[in-house]
């Protein structure tokens, strides 16, 4: 089965031309050999032309917040990829930018021979903006595709503003999106290129050996040198490996253990899912197998209901409305308001009008951003969720919310707050800056829910968290213990 027209997006207008040398797959989101789309329509393609791929996979350094820890995650991947690619017919260009401006130049060249310049439909960070300036300025047809969720991010026009809305939708589409599945990916037969010598000597390959133990290189990037990598790797062995373990080891107690953060039963998946190291359609297929579940198993209707629906156990339920209700509800809002997700005006009218009536009221404490950044407040629970964030480059799910509400509530605005919010969780989180992590900071100023009473100082009618709740109502000593 191709690719679903729905998945493809034109960014320019020039013609495909099957009489070019390759078709070459620009790797910029979907950062995997296999369940992607975008990859797949570009050896369909190489496939009908009898033409080879070339598989471009670049990592700048100038990009927002570029620090030694996502350049490490980004090229465990790498380093997973050339090994994979080995003695394959396809041509691997795993690029990485010694110098800012160093690889301006080589996407245009590469796609000057190209058939077809296939990409990543991303919607969120700076890659809307790259992919489209690419279509812009290089001359061949570029293609994105969304290889991003089970459902068609535009497959829709609508943008969803609560969670039992999409999920409406997300049950009414379901079943043609089950049979829109990725197909197994092979190389097989594809004829093989070299690049030209002139190309390879002014844009190198980064070698398999140097993607293997990048510390070296990584000490000569202008990039962020004090927010180290983190002891999470990234790559797809790795996150298979956090895929397995969930399943096996975390699932059977999902429900009753993942708000817990002394249980540590959250899945660890979404570096992996941002960074495309591993598609949401091998996470649910690997779920629903170990659940023993068909599609017979579907509910009738779309009622929007969070259980029962899907016809598998209540963990694996709870589950599947973190991986496919509330992760691609980001990505639908992210598509269709590219403009201004991220920002202050896109919060709901009434989140507006509430945190403006109390943007007078006195803060019982207000911390500079360096502040936030060090974990330097009075609240142990909040420094414990900074100082696993920084250190780790994740953060306890449930700790996230709360880390999110105090950040509002010890700023000056709410505006700032979330400005705050973006640019400390960016700069330390593996899975910032998606689509998800912006559910995430505007969830916390009204995006996705609903007034609340009483209504508070600060807060207004935004739903209010505190520490204290927090530890009376979770099991975390353990948690305090380790990040005190």
């Amino acid at each position: 089965m191709p690719v679903p027209p729905v998945r493809v997006r034109a960014l320019n207008a020039h013609p495909a031309r099957p009489n070019g040398a390759y078709v070459l797959y620009w790797m910029v989101g979907s950062r995997r050999l296999r369940s992607n789309f975008a990859l797949q329509h570009a050896v369909e393609q190489a496939r009908a032309w009898h033409k080879p791929l070339v598989i471009l996979e670049a990592l700048r350094c100038d990009y927002p917040w570029a620090s030694d820890r996502l350049h490490r995650f980004v090229i465990d991947g790498m380093a997973d990829h050339a090994a994979a690619l080995a003695g394959s017919p396809v041509t691997y260009l795993p690029y990485v930018e010694p110098s800012r401006g160093a690889g301006k130049g080589l996407l245009a060249t590469l796609a000057a021979d190209a058939c077809l310049v296939v990409t990543d439909d991303f919607p969120s960070f700076f890659i809307p903006h790259m992919i489209a300036a690419a279509g812009r300025s290089i001359d061949a047809r570029l293609e994105a595709v969304d290889a991003n969720g089970i459902l068609p991010m535009r497959g829709t026009d609508k943008v969803f503003l609560t969670a039992f809305s999409f999920r409406s939708y997300l049950q009414g589409t379901f079943r043609d999106s089950l049979a829109a599945w990725p197909e197994t990916i092979s190389f097989a037969g594809l004829p093989s290129t070299t690049l030209p010598s002139a190309l390879a000597k002014r844009w190198p390959a980064t070698p398999l050996e140097t993607l293997r133990a990048p510390e070296s290189l990584l000490a000569t990037l202008p990039i962020d040198h004090s927010v180290s990598p983190a002891d999470t790797r990234g790559g797809t062995v790795a996150a298979d490996a956090a895929l397995a373990r969930f399943v096996r080891d975390r699932l059977p107690r999902y429900v009753d253990d993942h708000s817990h953060p002394d249980t540590e039963v959250t899945s660890g998946l979404s570096p992996y899912l941002h960074f495309g190291h591993i598609g949401p359609h091998e996470v649910f297929a690997a779920v629903m197998t170990a659940e023993g579940w068909t599609s017979r198993k579907l509910g009738a209707g779309k009622r929007g209901q969070r259980e029962g629906w899907w016809g598998a156990s209540n963990n694996a339920e709870a589950f599947l409305d973190q991986l496919i209700t509330w992760r691609e509800l980001g990505y639908n809002m992210c598509a269709w308001r590219p403009d201004d997700y991220a920002q202050f005006d896109s919060l709901p009218a009434w989140a507006r009008a509430t945190l403006d009536r109390h943007a007078v009221d006195e803060r019982p404490y207000i911390y500079t951003r360096e502040q936030f950044m060090s974990a330097d407040t009075h609240d142990p629970v909040w420094n414990a969720a900074q100082r696993q964030l920084a250190a780790t480059g994740t953060c306890h799910n449930y700790m996230r919310m709360v880390w999110g509400k105090k950040i509002l509530e010890w700023s000056p605005s709410a505006d700032e707050a979330l400005d705050t919010m973006i640019d400390v969780m960016n700069r330390f989180a593996l899975d910032g800056r998606n689509p998800n992590s912006y559910t995430g900071y505007c969830w916390t100023l009204g995006r996705y829910d609903r007034p609340w009473a009483p209504e508070r100082e600060i807060f207004g009618t935004i739903r209010y968290m505190s520490s204290a709740n927090t530890v009376r109502k979770l099991r975390m000593k353990q948690y305090l213990a380790r990040w005190k």
